[in-house]
Parts: structure tokens; C-alpha cells; sequence
């Protein structure tokens, strides 16, 4: 799908009425002719959407959604229903007791998850007969593009610290590692949240600059992968609090090379994505499998070592090579999504 934009002036004809003509090509596109209707809906207060007779308008969700609980039910499976509310696209969600009043610690659970998870979710109101959360960011205020680049840059920010509490044994910078997690969860919601919008909406398809409604699928996936990065940071900062100190130099200097080889074929597969570079992805591809020589340099240390020092390492190592393999997956999707431009090319 091609981005259709034109500009036409008002005129005015009789009394009262205003008339738009509409170019040519556009209503031979459509499959219309002199005398079909055409359905204008306006939405908000400066936005108008003319659509084909067989079309239904696809509003994007504006009104609100209430989850009544149990007394009983646990927060885990409440969290999750807001979770589904938020990737429907609600912008208000209240929360209400089933029958009574709302517990403390329920309350509690629920404003803990609306501020640690949902991109732009404030609580405009908190009492025991409910809580409302409202949801008050925007496609247009943070582009899916622009939360992909601040995911990417936290979740690589997250195994370069993670890889230096190990170094040092910094217990400490490995908290701040676990707790980051929640950011990078953050924005894959609000990806996932304009993503189902998108897929919904063509218009909306067109501004967050995708050809294809299949597109959000691919994006949807690499959301997933830059993720599961940030996971396996956590991974590495947890063995740091639980087995405490640190791994040795020798050890810890082979697997920064290993973190910052992974590092760098992920930017490389975000880079094609950001682009829809598929020349930069196959070459990325090639290269993710590269980090198999930088392991292999880890776990001959690994063999030297005794105890949980060996765990630690070889765990470690594993992490960092997913994390590679993630960055050959995110590639092989921009293949996916770029394969007919590049035969144009060729």
C-alpha cells in the first residue's frame, strides 16, 4: 500500500453545501462510479474519513472498559486482564469489585501494574469501590518506531551492565539490571497496544509507515526477540546476587567480547529493520553466526574453572549467544518483509 495523499480545495455550491472532488484514479482504484455514495464519518474534532459503501468505518476504541474482581482472585490474573485491555487500544479502564469494596492490597497490585507496565497509564482515581486508569499517550506523541529504538537501546544498556556486575561482582548494577526489565517491557506493550491498532485502522497502517497490515506481525516478532534480550540480561544480573562475586579477569574480559560481538549483529539486524536494508539483514545473518568462535574462546576458560564458577560461565555464554541467534531471527523477518522491494532492485 502506497501512502495516497492530495490536496484539493473546498467550493461551495447553493446555500449550505460545500463540495471536494476526489482525483480519478483514486475512485477507479476503489471500483466506484458517478452516483455510488460514499460514507463520511467525523472523528474528533478535525479529522474526517470518507469511506467506500462496502467499507465499515473502523474506530479506534475511545471508550472504556471495566474488569469487575472477585474478592478472591489473584493479582497475577488481574494483571493480565488489564494487560488485554491496553493492547485493545481502551483509553480508560476501571477496575471495580464484583461485590463489596476493593481490597488494600488489591488496590495496591493494580496501581503497581498500571505504573510498571503501561506505557503511558496514569490512576486518575483510586478508592475501594474501584480504580480508574487512564491511558494518555499516543501514536502520534511516541511512534512505534521511535519505542522500538528506545527498547533496543535499553535492552543492550541492560547486558552491558549485567556482563560488568559480573566482572566486578557489583550486586548493585545487577538490581538495576532486573529493574530495567520492567522499562523494556513497557515499551513492548505499547508496540503491541498501536501494532493491533494499526492492523485494525489502514489509515493508521499508513502512518506508522508500513506497506503491508502483514508487516505488524514482523514488527510484533522483533518486539518478542528484543525482549527476550532484556530476559537474558536478567538472567546474567540473578547469577550475580545469588552466587555472589565475581568470575575472574580472564573470564570476564572473553565474555564482554562475546556481549559486544551479540551487541553489535543486533544493531546490525535493527539497523535493516529501521531501513528494510535486506542486504544489511542476509550479511547479518552471516555474521550472528560468528559469535559460535567467540563462545567456544569462553568455554575453554569455563573448563578451567571449579565450582559454580563453571555454571556461571557456561550459563552466561549461552545467554549471550541466544541474544545473537535473537538478532539472526529479527533479520530473517526483515527478509520476510523486504523480499519483493529487493527484486525490483535486482
Amino acid at each position: 500500500m502506497e501512502e495516497a495523499e492530495d490536496v484539493r480545495r473546498l467550493q461551495f455550491t447553493g446555500k449550505s453545501t460545500f463540495i471536494v472532488s476526489l482525483p480519478k484514479q483514486w475512485i477507479r482504484d476503489l471500483g466506484l462510479k458517478q452516483g455510488d455514495q460514499v460514507r463520511i464519518v467525523r472523528q474528533a474534532s478535525s479529522v474526517l474519513h470518507l469511506y467506500p459503501p462496502k467499507a465499515r468505518p473502523v474506530r479506534q476504541r475511545q471508550g472504556d472498559a471495566t474488569v469487575k474482581i472477585g474478592a478472591g482472585e489473584k493479582s497475577p490474573a488481574t494483571v493480565r486482564r488489564l494487560i488485554s485491555l491496553y493492547f485493545l487500544g481502551f483509553k480508560t479502564i476501571h477496575v471495580r469489585p464484583k461485590s463489596g469494596r476493593l481490597t488494600a492490597a488489591q488496590r495496591t497490585s493494580i496501581k503497581h501494574a498500571a505504573r510498571r507496565m503501561l506505557m503511558g497509564a496514569e490512576v486518575i482515581s483510586d478508592s475501594g469501590s474501584g480504580v480508574t486508569i487512564q491511558v494518555l499517550v499516543d501514536f502520534k506523541e511516541l511512534t512505534v518506531d521511535g519505542a522500538f529504538k528506545r527498547m533496543l537501546h535499553l535492552a543492550k544498556s541492560m547486558l552491558v551492565d549485567a556482563v560488568e556486575a559480573m566482572r566486578d561482582g557489583n550486586e548493585a548494577l545487577a538490581r538495576d539490571v532486573i529493574g530495567t526489565d520492567d522499562e523494556v517491557d513497557r515499551f513492548g506493550f505499547y508496540i503491541i497496544r498501536q501494532l493491533k491498532t494499526a492492523i485494525e485502522s489502514e489509515h493508521m497502517l499508513g502512518e506508522i509507515g508500513f506497506d503491508h497490515a502483514r508487516n505488524c506481525l514482523g514488527y510484533r516478532l522483533v518486539a518478542k526477540n528484543i525482549e527476550r534480550t532484556g530476559d537474558h540480561a536478567v538472567r546474567i544480573a540473578r547469577d550475580v546476587i545469588e552466587f555472589k562475586g565475581g568470575v575472574g579477569a580472564d573470564a570476564a574480559e572473553e565474555i564482554r567480547g562475546m556481549a559486544e560481538y551479540a551487541i553489535k549483529v543486533l544493531n546490525d539486524a535493527c539497523l535493516a529493520l529501521f531501513k528494510k536494508d535486506y542486504d544489511l539483514a542476509e550479511s547479518t545473518i552471516r555474521a550472528a553466526g560468528g559469535i559460535a568462535s567467540s563462545e567456544a574462546a569462553v568455554l575453554r576458560l569455563a573448563g578451567g574453572r571449579a565450582g559454580p564458577a563453571v555454571y556461571r560461565i557456561r550459563r552466561t555464554a549461552e545467554d549471550i549467544r541466544r541474544i545473537a541467534e535473537y538478532a539472526s531471527d529479527i533479520s530473517e523477518i526483515v527478509l520476510n518483509m523486504t523480499v519483493e522491494k529487493s527484486l525490483k532492485k535486482r
